[in-house]
């Protein structure tokens, strides 16, 4: 016999209404979460960077049409290898532009000559046409090209100037004059030129000694209150070997600029003692020597100095250049008349520098030619020779008695002597590193010039 049983879902009317109420929502809840688990695996993420920057670019103009739409400014710095065409290309302007900027005006042959560091700073329109250059050549120095209505451009040559304060900085060698400058925060090339200024009575390569001391007083530009550079140095003192010698710069009425003792003596000697930085005297001046390729006795009528190939050689005084060129053993050969009785000779040169040529004239310290080994050398050196009144003598030995440049006359005493007090004073002032000790007169960093 088949029982009678009532369908299930009339088995809920027996139930309260409360717990109906409770089951209706939990067979709900779990045929949701059979269907949401038999559903297949959805692939749907929220959009990457990528496709977002893609959807962004579909509906926004291009950043760089954005730009074109208002003037702009774009500043590059030249690097090594930096032509200017390869500069304005960077840019986005077109060699076209380069020829219209360097055909307008006679002053744009500055562009020629740019170099590592300076920076180049272009003003452009919406239409991505150059408006303005400017060229900085350094902090104080600048260069602007402007274009005008006509299409062409203006010129303008800005300088500012620097705040100037002197500066006394002293050292002590132990090692070397260049390592002593160095830790004493004095730059190399003003150790040059101190070597240069004390040239006259000091030969640095060989009578320099452990224990010398030397200081300088000179000046340090400074523009809106950052150290910027080193300008001239006004006086400087060297003890060598308990000898103490000491130069003051002075400008004379005629505006010549020289260096000279508290006395007014010139510091130069009329000839410098050495024509080059050299690295030994690998012969000196004999009149029986062995000769090192014809291995005969035979006289040596100048001194060898053995430096690297390329280091230049200097006049050793002022003069003309009376011959420029290969002559025999010499080699590549330079002579120099120096007034009626002195002449100098530099052999052996590897090549001449652009003052070399016969006729010229050179003034003392130009370089006119480079170490070499051309014709009967053995290896890279210099060959000078020294003659007064046609006769070879050692420039060495003769050096004391060459006479100086010409000292002050009588009449720029009263000056110089007001200035060598006053000098002498900032020099002895403090003795402390890198002190101060005044700002030059009338030295405004606000100052500007524009010359047109």
């Amino acid at each position: 016999m088949q029982e009678n049983r009532e369908p299930d879902h009339l088995l809920l009317k027996h139930l309260p209404k409360a717990h109906q109420a409770t089951l209706v929502l939990l067979f709900a809840f779990l045929g949701g979460l059979v269907i949401y688990q038999n559903l297949p695996p959805h692939d749907v993420a929220l959009p990457s960077e990528q496709q977002q920057a893609e959807a962004a670019e579909s509906v926004l103009p291009d950043h760089r049409t954005a730009e074109n739409q208002q003037n702009t400014r774009l500043e590059l710095e030249v690097k090594n290898g930096d032509t200017l065409s390869s500069i304005f290309k960077k840019a986005g302007l077109s060699a076209q532009e380069v020829d219209a900027i360097m055909g307008s005006n006679k002053d744009a042959k500055v562009l020629k000559s740019l170099f590592p560091g300076n920076r180049l700073t272009f003003d452009l329109d919406a239409d991505h046409d150059l408006t303005s250059l400017e060229v900085s050549k350094s902090a104080i120095e600048s260069y602007q090209f402007v274009r005008n209505d006509n299409g062409s451009y203006d010129f303008h040559h800005q300088l500012r100037a620097p705040d100037i304060k002197l500066v006394v900085r002293q050292a002590e060698i132990s090692d070397s004059l260049f390592m002593a400058a160095q830790r004493s925060g004095i730059p190399a090339a003003m150790t040059m030129e101190l070597t240069g200024i004390f040239g006259g009575v000091i030969d640095f390569i060989l009578d320099t000694r452990e224990g010398d001391t030397f200081k300088v007083l000179f000046e340090e530009q400074y523009l809106d209150g950052n150290r910027i550079g080193f300008g001239k140095i006004l006086a400087a003192e060297f003890v060598n070997q308990g000898k103490t010698f000491t130069a003051i710069r002075y400008e004379d009425t005629s505006g010549n600029v020289n260096f000279y003792s508290p006395a007014g003596e010139s510091m130069r000697k009329a000839f410098l003692l050495n024509p080059v930085d050299f690295t030994r005297i690998s012969s000196g001046f004999s009149l029986a020597r062995k000769h090192p390729i014809l291995n005969t006795i035979r006289a040596h009528k100048g001194t060898d100095y053995a430096a690297p190939q390329g280091t230049p050689v200097v006049a050793t005084s002022d003069g003309r250049i009376t011959y420029a060129g290969y002559n025999g053993s010499f080699g590549k050969l330079i002579v120099i008349q120096h007034s009626e009785r002195y002449v100098t000779k530099y052999a052996h040169l590897s090549n001449f520098s652009r003052l070399a040529k016969q006729g010229s004239r050179v003034r003392q310290g130009d370089v006119i030619g480079y170490v070499g080994a051309t014709g009967a050398a053995t290896g890279p050196h210099l060959h000078y020779e020294f003659l007064v009144d046609g006769i070879h003598r050692d420039s060495r030995k003769i050096y004391d008695k060459l006479p100086r440049a010409e000292s002050l006359p009588p009449r720029e005493m009263a000056l110089f002597k007001k200035q060598v007090d006053q000098l002498l004073a900032q020099l002895d002032s403090d003795h402390s590193p890198g002190a101060i000790v005044a700002a030059a007169p009338d030295s405004r960093a606000d100052k500007q010039g524009v010359i047109q």
